[in-house]
């Protein structure tokens, strides 16, 4: 189906993914216009098991994914006001969980829209805009709270389409006692985010992998400074004169590592706008600022129809 095949690679890779949803728009060049927009969103959630479909919500598409627990997720813009920017490429997301039967279900996942409410409390996500990985990230962790993940994702059988952003997971630790493999999981696992970033000719994929390093929540380099702290409180433990100076040692390592972070905040928008400007060639959206529902004569399913 062309919906898929513009979106998967080989065979291998479709298998693995939940299927399309089963109705007849499926078949259409402008919802297959509308899920290619949306595939960076549909496809890692595919991977997970998890069935999606675009419908049109109160002024915008949005996504709606179907869990096991018979909730589903609405992924999209923010509705009101409604936004002029094209499907797919919001200025930020919204998620959340709805149950028909059960309201009490009912959780915001994910917030990253701006408000223009100077008084409003801002969720951290808002720092995210309309980047599509930390969504992901918050939806996955989530679900995975939940128990809801059909199947979670492996950094082995994942290969990220390139409107996607990746994500490391990680390694089991190793037995570091002496008389261990002298195995570097750790240093494998950098080792492999740096070839992927020598093999990307996208500045979008690189500035994705820079978000791996960067982040100032879950990146690497903060990551680095939670480790190097932990490991100047077990070097203080000792109570010796020499265990002393290596906590201060491994405080300013912390330190060093996050003022690099901070040094370097805006490394990955600035990596993305390096991408080059895109140019359309797929079937056209109807005119306007923000497509509506389609005609009468190629219907939208409602939510929840077939």
């Amino acid at each position: 189906m062309a919906a898929d095949q513009e979106n998967t690679p080989d065979a291998r890779r479709a298998a693995a993914l939940a299927p399309l949803p089963d109705h007849r728009n499926v078949d259409t060049p402008w919802w297959q216009e509308l899920w290619r927009r949306h595939a960076h969103i549909t496809t890692p959630l595919r991977e997970r098991g998890l069935e999606c479909d675009i419908e049109f919500g109160l002024s915008a598409y949005i996504v709606r994914v179907s869990l096991p627990d018979g909730s589903h997720l609405i992924i999209g813009p923010p509705q009101e006001p409604p936004s002029d920017r094209p499907p797919g490429s919001p200025e930020g997301w919204i998620a959340t969980r709805e149950h028909p039967d059960d309201p009490s279900l009912s959780e915001v996942l994910y917030d990253s829209a701006p408000s223009d409410d100077p008084g409003a409390t801002r969720r951290p996500e808002a720092l995210h805009g309309g980047s599509a990985q930390p969504l992901i990230e918050s939806i996955d962790h989530r679900l995975a709270q939940l128990g809801l993940l059909p199947t979670p994702s492996s950094p082995t059988s994942r290969t990220p389409v390139s409107t996607a952003e990746p994500a490391l997971r990680t390694p089991k630790p190793a037995d570091v006692s002496d008389n261990a493999d002298r195995t570097f999981v750790y240093g494998d696992v950098l080792l492999a985010l740096t070839d992927r970033l020598n093999a990307t000719e996208s500045p979008t994929d690189a500035a994705a992998l820079l978000h791996q390093v960067l982040d100032p929540t879950s990146g690497l380099l903060d990551r680095l400074g939670e480790f190097f702290e932990a490991a100047a409180e077990k070097a203080k433990e000792s109570e010796q004169d020499d265990g002393f100076d290596l906590h201060y040692d491994l405080q300013d390592a912390a330190a060093t590592l996050r003022s690099l972070g901070e040094d370097l905040h805006t490394a990955v928008d600035r990596m993305r706008a390096l991408a080059p400007a895109r140019r359309t060639t797929r079937t056209a959206l109807p005119p306007g600022p923000s497509p509506g529902p389609p005609t009468a004569t190629t219907p939208m399913p409602r939510r929840g129809a077939r």
